[in-house]
């Protein structure tokens, strides 16, 4: 397996408590009971806990990386980590929130005095050293960021997804599709607090799930049931660039995983928070630099391919357990159930339907998808669930299909197609790269190229969902207080070609073949 065994930064706030993770499996909370209480008062007592679970399922904090489009490069690496320590204290007041249903149900200030205002004054340190790490290096720190310190306890639900649209800026469709992207014409996340199940590990207690932090049945809908929702591509221009580049890199069948995410938390261990597949270059982890990822191996057949593939992985919670039950990112941060492999993972590179494409610069970072998209909202979201045989019908962007018998769950990705020319990255990770918008041009002096598209299918067991229940559903790994909803699906991908297969690319998709 991808283990790494290089020194690691740890952000300050690393401790993950076990007993918090195992309170959760369980859905929260030790119950005490008054052994003199009559029924009816044991169970309007009852009913008080799983209600408070309802009202605050999960954690909303705002996302200060999203603000900083402007760091001095002096200042990125330990900003980095600064924000890394964040999403640490962030997944540490999940775990406190999880832990304390039943003090939360006696006490309705519970969570604001014990969780929520130390996670804001935490927060406010970190933030406070945030801009003067960005001052010091000659940069300016925006001016809002003291009003992103504190964070609200939030319902299981879903009330920002904009009822499974996009917002026009041409993320669904346009040159993003080609007809094979869609978005969910459902949409809504009513999500629910569950009553749990008795300890069969298929549903826990609060808000559902095999580690009590979901997914709950409202996450899942019988694909048939959908009306068509994908739109057409738009139309080519004379100037489209018509071919394709196929890249072939395997499954990763060898295993190779980690928690680490190099674009966001460089150098820090367990960055992601939660599993990666890899496929492509060998040597992606934390420390991975621009060294080691020409020097590394590669899984695709074709070895000028040393790029960088990697997604979040897929699990079945049907009770079992996989190899990192009792890790960070894994079991102990709610990442339970079986690791499903893919059994198809289909890479492609595509034109634009406005213009030629120029070669991707070599190390050139981008991120698809929001893996916070549940509580930072859909602005950034680009997740697409459908079945084999449905995609070009339907894609679903917040719903977990439920495939008819004979069809497999399709995860898509397709990635931002404009460049701006300059940059392999940026401070937030996205300003330098861009969608195009409906007509298919790229925008504000941006450039055309490849636009990465990857198509995942899994052999994925039928979730079952009765009296508002699902049993052997089925999740994307997430940060612990994303609730495993599947509009946190996202993908990365990290340009590792050699030049002359980035230019036999780039030949071959403005004169219209088929290549790989």
């Amino acid at each position: 397996m991808g283990r790494n065994t290089r020194k690691r930064r740890t952000p300050p706030a690393t401790k993950v408590i076990a007993a918090s993770a195992a309170l959760a499996l369980g859905g929260g909370g030790l119950i005490w009971a008054n052994v003199h209480a009559s029924a009816h008062e044991e169970n309007r007592r009852q009913n008080g806990i799983r209600a408070a679970a309802a009202q605050i399922a999960t954690i909303d904090c705002p996302d200060v990386g999203q603000q900083l489009s402007d760091v001095p490069d002096g200042a990125r690496g330990e900003v980095d980590g600064e924000l890394a320590t964040l999403d640490q204290q962030i997944t540490e007041a999940y775990q406190r929130l999880a832990a304390t249903r039943d003090a939360q149900a006696r006490d309705a200030g519970f969570v604001g005095n014990t969780i929520l205002q130390p996670l804001k004054d935490r927060r406010q340190a970190i933030i406070d050293r945030i801009q003067l790490e960005i001052n010091r290096a000659g940069g300016s720190a925006p001016e809002n960021l003291d009003d992103l310190s504190g964070c609200t306890g939030t319902p299981a639900e879903q009330p920002r997804t904009n009822d499974g649209q996009q917002d026009g800026d041409g993320r669904q469709g346009g040159d993003q599709g080609g007809g094979d992207q869609g978005q969910d014409g459902d949409g809504r996340q009513d999500g629910g607090e569950g009553d749990g199940r008795d300890g069969d590990g298929q549903q826990g207690g609060g808000i559902g799930g095999q580690a009590g932090n979901g997914p709950v049945a409202d996450d899942f809908v019988e694909l048939t049931t959908v009306e068509p929702n994908v739109q057409a591509p738009p139309r080519r221009s004379r100037s489209a660039s018509t071919g394709r580049f196929v890249t072939r890199c395997g499954v990763n069948e060898n295993e190779n995983h980690n928690t680490d995410n190099v674009i966001v938390a460089p150098g820090v261990t367990n960055g992601a928070h939660h599993l990666h597949d890899y496929v492509g270059n060998q040597d992606n982890d934390a420390f991975s630099d621009n060294d080691a990822f020409a020097n590394a191996e590669t899984s695709c057949q074709n070895q000028g391919d040393k790029s960088s593939y990697y997604w979040p992985v897929l699990r079945v919670q049907d009770g079992t357990q996989d190899f990192d039950q009792n890790d960070a990112g894994g079991g102990a941060e709610g990442n339970v159930g079986r690791i499903l492999t893919a059994k198809q993972a289909e890479i492609k590179f595509v034109g634009s339907p406005r213009s030629k494409v120029v070669a991707m610069p070599r190390f050139l970072r981008v991120i698809t998808g929001d893996a916070k998209a549940f509580t930072n909202g859909p602005a950034n979201a680009n997740a697409h669930w459908s079945c084999t045989g449905f995609e070009n019908r339907v894609q679903l962007t917040d719903k977990y299909p439920i495939c008819p018998e004979g069809s497999d769950v399709v995860r898509s990705f397709a990635f931002q197609s404009c460049w701006d020319g300059q940059n392999i990255d940026s401070a937030n990770h996205r300003t330098h790269v861009a969608f195009a918008d409906a007509s298919g041009r790229c925008q504000n002096g941006f450039v055309a190229i490849p636009q990465v598209r990857m198509r995942l299918v899994y052999d994925v067991p039928t979730p079952v969902v009765e009296d508002g229940q699902v049993t052997n559903a089925y999740a994307v790994d997430g940060f612990p207080e994303q609730l495993h909803k599947p509009i946190t699906d996202h993908d990365d991908f990290i340009n590792v070609f050699d030049e002359s297969l980035m230019n036999k690319m780039v030949n071959c998709i403005n004169t219209g073949r088929k290549c790989q």
